[in-house]
């Protein structure tokens, strides 16, 4: 079964492989990178700021 290309809410990016939250894509590269990224990391308030996105489109 071929699988259909979305844009990552996180990366951007055309991918067919990912999971959903709310009806919002993240391709499993970037679901990879936000599980191994430690909360110090510098990285970490652009995936939350990211995941906050998901929040608010669904909840305007």
């Amino acid at each position: 079964m071929e699988q259909e290309m979305r844009y990552c809410i996180v990366c951007g990016m055309r991918k067919d492989t990912g999971i959903s939250i709310w009806g919002e894509f993240i391709c499993i590269a970037c679901e990879h990178e936000i599980i191994d990224t430690d909360v110090y990391d510098e990285k970490y308030p652009f995936f939350i700021e990211q995941m906050r996105r998901i929040w608010l489109k669904n909840h305007a």
